[in-house]
């Protein structure tokens, strides 16, 4: 099916191609003050690599792709071939991307991190307690007009005060959750990552002495050896790692069985982190069990069994969904191909906050292969 396309800015000098209409009008504000005409597909179907390939053409300077698309090696020449220099993902994450054969065809490839933080970290809270107080469970009761009135055990679910939370991988979003789950709930922190959080553990040191200040009972934070320890401790687990080799189906059946039995298991981080045929069988034989998804396996799809399961809170990959978080990510996105198209400098920040507001820096915010490419 031939795709609709809508052209921003049509007499720009510069051609960029962006795969999905984003939010908001910065992110084309910037591109337009590049000089770029702005060429953006209008379905909501994922495209192919042909699909691809065929808009860019045989002149193009540079795109904005998705995390849903395959931007491999044939891609990257092509758009080298058209005469492209940029390209940015629309998400922080990019392991849909093959970043050594965009280096191959030497162009710099963008990302949008440091607007998802607290965003994604507040959709994991949201699906922790949307599974351990079985919101969605009681919502569909209510619903089908079951309800005859109160009994003392009707859904009941996990009490979270006091209990231990586990984060693996306590990068930007697994400490902000953690934070999130210590300041709001009390709860103790375990975590595994790689590298210790030092600020992280200072942040619950540093409250666990105000709250005994006010005559609570203190916090801890503790780093773990093993991904399996945390597994074993927490009440509550939730995944923040990156989708590599080391990472794909980390949580498998092996791993879910040193779970409690009535754990929860949170994941807004990649899909194939959790093996979801595992999980799905897990949930089964453990029904006081709970899980909340935001990514899949296999994405769109689910796991044969998972849409059936009530202990088992689903929703379609919008972790980072809010107007801010998707603006400023469409901005970063625009942001990076704009500035390798004219020739700027990398931001030397972790702080990316300043392109979202004002004048918009004279820099690429993130280019994930900078130093591949000799970038500075």
């Amino acid at each position: 099916m031939v795709k609709e396309w809508r052209v921003h800015n049509p007499d720009g000098s510069r051609r960029v191609v962006v795969t999905k209409e984003l939010p908001g009008e910065r992110w084309l504000n910037i591109l337009e003050s590049a000089d770029c005409r702005v060429e953006i597909c209008q379905s909501s179907d994922v495209l192919t690599g042909v699909e691809i390939i065929d808009r860019i053409g045989s002149q193009c300077d540079g795109a904005i792709g998705q995390l849903t698309e395959a931007w491999d090696a044939e891609l990257f020449a092509a758009l080298a071939a058209a005469g492209g220099t940029a390209y940015s993902n629309y998400a922080v994450g990019y392991n849909n991307v093959d970043v050594p054969g965009a280096t191959t065809a030497r162009i710099p490839v963008g990302n949008t991190p440091g607007v998802l933080t607290e965003t994604t970290a507040e959709m994991a809270v949201a699906l922790t307690f949307s599974a351990g107080r079985r919101v969605v469970e009681a919502d569909r009761f209510m619903r089908a007009g079951r309800y005859e009135g109160w009994l003392p055990t009707m859904y009941m679910g996990q009490r979270f005060v006091g209990g231990t939370v586990g984060v693996i991988g306590a990068g930007r979003i697994g400490a902000a959750y953690g934070r999130m789950m210590v300041e709001g709930f009390k709860m103790n922190l375990v975590y595994f990552d790689p590298y210790p959080n030092e600020r992280l553990e200072e942040f619950v040191t540093n409250y666990s002495a105000f709250i005994e200040q006010q005559g609570g009972t203190p916090v801890t934070c503790r780093r773990l050896t093993s991904v399996e320890d945390v597994l074993a401790e927490a009440d509550v687990v939730s995944l923040h790692t990156a989708l590599d080799t080391t990472t794909h189906h980390l949580i498998n059946a092996e791993r879910l069985s040193l779970m409690k039995p009535d754990a929860i298991l949170i994941n807004t981080s990649r899909g194939p982190v959790v093996d979801e045929a595992a999980l799905v069988d897990h949930c089964r034989a453990h029904p006081d069990f709970k899980a909340g998804l935001d990514v899949f396996e296999d994405e769109p799809a689910m796991k044969p069994g998972l849409a059936d399961l009530d202990n088992v809170v689903i929703v379609p990959h919008i972790a980072s969904a809010t107007v801010w978080t998707r603006q400023g990510m469409a901005t970063l996105a625009a942001a990076n191909v704009a500035a390798v198209l004219q020739g700027y400098p990398l931001w030397d920040d972790d702080d990316v906050l300043p392109f979202l507001s004002g004048e918009v820096p004279a820099a690429a915010p993130s280019i994930v292969n900078a130093a591949d490419l000799g970038l500075k």
